[in-house]
């Protein structure tokens, strides 16, 4: 069996393998092909890195991310997390299941108003014992500033607080995304598989800007495009690039991100972050009857949508092998039935 491509920096790529890491996904994730989907969209090739699969109460991307957040909240002594998102946000419900293996309480300040039905992942978060605030804010400086406050509480209560951002996009959170490449890597060389182009949902950034560094660090050769379901396109990669910039500093390695490099499409976002669109809700039945794979329709839905789209404008074109990067969101599936209305 070949050997996995050596990566472009030795020092860093040892750092990131060093870094403290506290195991909570179920590793490695599947690489599956997806040939029935592939011939509807006009893919040859196409297979999807199952990261829906990673556990942690339904899974999804935030357990490689958490798996190094947790890692330095421990290291701080925290014994309370706290941290942020939408009503249907995967990314709290993962947090609570991760801090629940570990004996840590969980707050969850949520920018939303508190619906009339606990449903999908707010279901969960309740099942999980998570303390649920609903905190509708302004502007993102708004929930920060009332993060900080919830945590100067807890600090009062005589507990030790760890905040974690919306998504867990920050530069540390994202080395679980580096090494998720290197795990791509490793697969591709063990199945005979080339990537030539990554495709992935966008939301805080945190995931793509790992990707990135993954990237740079083992596929120099493999094209990652981001298809944004939060924000305007150039909002979000100046993001990305800033998260995935820190992250390499802190790995030793002083090498640039800039958003003009990174290939990032808003074309598919709709009215806004959460608000299904028609491509996205065809997309999930596709994806399901033909492969009996589930999306959502928040992240997942949205960004095989885009996946599709950019293959009928020929992006792939010379393309060996296209890879989507299952982000999770199976839960908000449970929130939205009447999105999916079933004749009797």
């Amino acid at each position: 069996m070949a050997a996995p491509p050596e990566p472009t920096n030795a020092a860093a790529a040892r750092r990131l393998a060093e870094w403290p890491r506290i195991p909570l996904a179920h590793l490695p994730t599947p690489l599956e092909p997806l040939p029935r989907l592939g011939e509807a969209f006009g893919v040859p090739h196409l297979w999807v890195k199952r990261d829906d699969c990673t556990g942690l109460a339904t899974g999804g991307n935030k357990a490689r991310k958490l798996e190094f957040l947790l890692a330095e909240a421990q290291a701080q002594g925290a014994d309370t997390l706290i941290t942020t998102g939408g009503a249907q946000s995967n990314h709290a419900r993962m947090t609570v299941a991760a801090g629940n293996t570990l004996g840590m309480r969980s707050i969850l300040a949520l920018d939303d108003a508190e619906p009339e039905v606990w449903q999908g992942n707010l279901l969960l978060d309740g099942i999980l014992g998570a303390e649920v605030r609903f905190v509708p804010c302004p502007t993102h400086r708004a929930i920060v500033e009332k993060l900080a406050e919830i945590g100067d509480e807890v600090r009062s209560a005589g507990r030790n607080p760890y905040i974690i951002p919306v998504g867990g996009s920050t530069p540390v959170g994202c080395l679980g995304y580096a090494l998720a490449v290197q795990e791509l890597a490793a697969q591709s060389v063990a199945l005979g598989v080339p990537i030539d182009v990554c495709v992935s949902a966008v939301g805080s950034t945190g995931t793509l800007a790992g990707m990135l560094l993954g990237q740079r660090l083992f596929l120099p050769e493999m094209r990652v495009i981001g298809v944004s379901v939060a924000s305007p396109s150039e909002v979000a990669k100046r993001k990305a690039a800033g998260i995935a910039t820190e992250a390499a500093a802190s790995l030793g390695w002083e090498t640039a991100f800039t958003a003009e490099e990174i290939e990032l499409y808003d074309d598919w976002l709709g009215e806004g972050y959460g608000i299904p669109t028609g491509d996205g809700l065809e997309v999930i039945r596709q994806a399901a009857t033909l492969e009996g794979l589930l999306v959502d329709p928040v992240y997942t839905g949205k960004a095989l949508a885009g996946l599709r789209g950019l293959a009928q404008r020929g992006e792939f074109s010379g393309a060996r092998n296209v890879l989507f990067w299952h982000t999770g969101g199976t839960a908000a599936l449970f929130a939205r039935p009447e999105l999916f209305p079933i004749a009797l």
